[in-house]
Formats: structure tokens, sequence, C-alpha cells
């Protein structure tokens, strides 16, 4: 069977970086160039061009489950990033999944929902070893440490893959986007490294086509901060080191993105760390490479300060088209889930909303259903 989604409804590369520069308005006359054809699923306009209420089904099929929140009751290869206690408690209260259980598990969990957003760490059957490669990776601390990842390129890996989309064909699920930390050193100064990484991120672009997945997060690599300005002789800012970084990335993503288009997947940037820690960075990255294929999927929470949760988010909306996380996150005191599915219907978002709950009072699960009950109501 072919899993490939199909590409017939590409979006013109012709005048998308005029739409996507042209800010708000651009979302509202994507919205108003919909009305004149037939409305879907997670089109809230009419055929007379009116807006109306989205019924309670249009609702659900704008919402994504997504697998990183729940990651703790994955049987997983390697160590999982919590507390060894909330891992026990979690299993103990939901029982133990693999990837290929997680489509039941949205459907039963977020009634309703079909689409799912899935994280690339928890690719594969853990017990077996030929789906895996090993990586030697540089940690946060910059301590040099072994990973072992899924490798989507083997034979290993394209069966399980296999596997996932009958899964997803037997339970009527979907995967719509691929949250995916394999790839990296997308803006490394090591022209190696770079290339490594990009060719990394294709055979994961092939993979999430085998899925039928519309899109694909690719973090930009290079230093976890990044780098800050320094005096020139005239004591003005410069920074021609984030200069460097910026042009790695976007050389990077212009490939990827070129490959992006011939399989049916789009290839895009979320507000993680590093160059992408700054809104204005991802624009430049996009409006650079200048490829439908390429585009953001912003997160509602990944934020450096409190002022760039919703000013950052309306700066990237009109660049996001298929996917954003809806999240929630202590870490900031006004985590107003609704406010920003506000924002980004408002500039005419019409992708999906994939429930993302990060951390707060409540465990992972129930994390994800107080998001499901915020982004419908915001709906």
């Amino acid at each position: 069977m072919d899993f490939q989604r199909s590409t017939n409804n590409r979006p013109a590369r012709r005048g998308f970086i005029k739409r996507a520069g042209a800010g708000l308005a651009a979302g509202f006359l994507a919205a108003q160039a919909s009305s004149s054809q037939s409305p879907t699923t997670s089109d809230p306009i009419s055929h007379a061009g009116v807006k109306r209420p989205l019924t309670e089904k249009e609702k659900l099929a704008r919402i994504a489950s997504n697998s990183w929140p729940i990651r703790y009751i994955f049987k997983a290869r390697g160590v999982i990033l919590a507390p060894q206690e909330e891992v026990v408690q979690m299993k103990n209260k939901y029982g133990e999944i693999t990837m290929l259980d997680f489509p039941e598990f949205t459907k039963k969990t977020f009634p309703g929902v079909r689409d799912m957003d899935l994280f690339s760490g928890l690719f594969g059957d853990v017990d077996k070893d030929s789906q895996y490669v090993k990586s030697t990776i540089a940690g946060n601390n910059g301590a040099i440490h072994e990973v072992t990842e899924f490798d989507p390129s083997g034979t290993a890996g394209k069966q399980w893959l296999e596997k996932m989309a009958n899964k997803q064909v037997i339970t009527g699920t979907r995967c719509h986007h691929i949250s995916n930390n394999a790839p990296r050193n997308i803006c490394d100064m090591d022209v190696t490294k770079r290339k490594e990484g990009v060719e990394v991120a294709k055979e994961w672009l092939d993979a999430a086509a085998m899925l039928g997945a519309k899109s694909m997060r690719v973090n930009s690599g290079g230093p976890r901060i990044a780098p800050s300005p320094a005096a020139d002789p005239s004591s003005h800012p410069k920074n021609p080191e984030l200069a460097q970084y910026l042009s790695n990335c976007i050389e990077s993503f212009k490939e990827m993105a070129e490959h992006g288009g011939k399989v049916g997947v789009k290839v895009t940037l979320e507000n993680h760390w590093g160059l992408t820690a700054n809104p204005i960075n991802i624009r430049i990255i996009i409006e650079e490479v200048n490829n439908p294929f390429c585009e953001a999927s912003p997160d509602f929470c990944n934020w450096e300060h409190e002022y760039l949760l919703f000013h950052g988010l309306q700066d990237l909306a009109p660049y996001a088209h298929t996917n954003v996380h809806a999240k929630y996150w202590n870490r900031w005191k006004d985590s107003d889930v609704q406010r920003n599915v506000r924002i980004m219907l408002n500039s005419g978002y019409t992708g999906l909303f994939a429930l993302e709950y990060e951390d707060g009072p409540w465990d992972g699960v129930e994390g994800a259903k107080y998001l499901y009950d915020q982004v419908l109501t915001a709906l």
C-alpha cells in the first residue's frame, strides 16, 4: 500500500513571501479566498463568505493529540527525562504503551480526535536493535554522550513505519505532524556536520511521507543560547556570528524544503532554543527560504520572557499554516491557552492545535485533557 500523501494541493510558490510578509492581513485574505471554495472540516467560512460557528465535528477536526506530554507511559529505549517516581505512578495509573498503541490511546482519551503529533524519540520497537542507530552528541553542558535513536532509513525501520501506517488505517487515525529532535547541527559552522544533519532530516521526511504527515519540525541546532552582539568601533551593536548561523540555517532549510516538496511534507521551525528562541529569526529563515514547504509551527509557551507569550505568537501566526503546539506550562504565570488560540484564529490560521502539556498541577494525560477542553472552548 502507498501511504505517501498526495501532493496535488501543494501551495503555489509564487507570491508566497508576499503573503507571509503581509502579516495579519495575509491570514485574513487567505481566509477570504478559501470562502470561494467548498468548505472543509477546518474551514469556518460558509459558502456565502460569512463566518459561522464551527460545528462540534469541525472543532474536533482542528485538534491533534500529542505524544510528548504522555511520553512517561511509553515503553522507552533509553532514559525518560522525568523523576522515576512520576514515571512509575503514571504507568500504574494509565498502563504502558508503545507508539503502535498511541492511535487507539488517542481515540479513547480525546473523543472525536483522529489526528496525531508524534515525537520522534518514541518511534520504533524498543526491543529490536536493528531499528536503531547510535549517535554521539554534545549535551547542554557540552559533555559528549551517546544516544540511541530510531533509524527511518533502514529496512527494519521502514518495516516498523509500515506497521504504524497500517495501525492508522485500522484505527482511522492520521499522523498530522512529527516533532523531530533527530536532525542536528542544521546551522553548524562545521559543513560536514551540517550536511549530515540535513541528510538525517531528508530520511525522516521520507518517513513522514510514509505515515501521511503534513509537516515535520526540525530544530535549528547551533548554540543553545544564541550569540549576543558586541559593540563595533562606533559603539553600535553588531552580531556577525549570529548572521553566519542564520545563513547556514537558511541554506539547510532550503535544501530540506526542496526535498519536502518532492515528498509532500512541510519542514517547520518551532520556537525552541538558539536561533529560534527569537521569533524574528524564524521569520528571517522562512522568508529567505521562500518555499511553501518551509513554515513556522509555533509553541504557545516556548519563549524567553513573558512579553513574547502573546506578542511573539502574533508575530509568527501569519507564517504558520499546518500545526501549532497548544501548550500549558507553569513556567509562566499567564499561560492563557484560549487567548493564544484566538490569536491564531484571528490571523486566519486553519491548521491544527496539538495538545502539548509541559508542566503544572496535572500529570501529562490530565494536562493534555485540560488543553483539549481549553482549545475546544476557544474554537
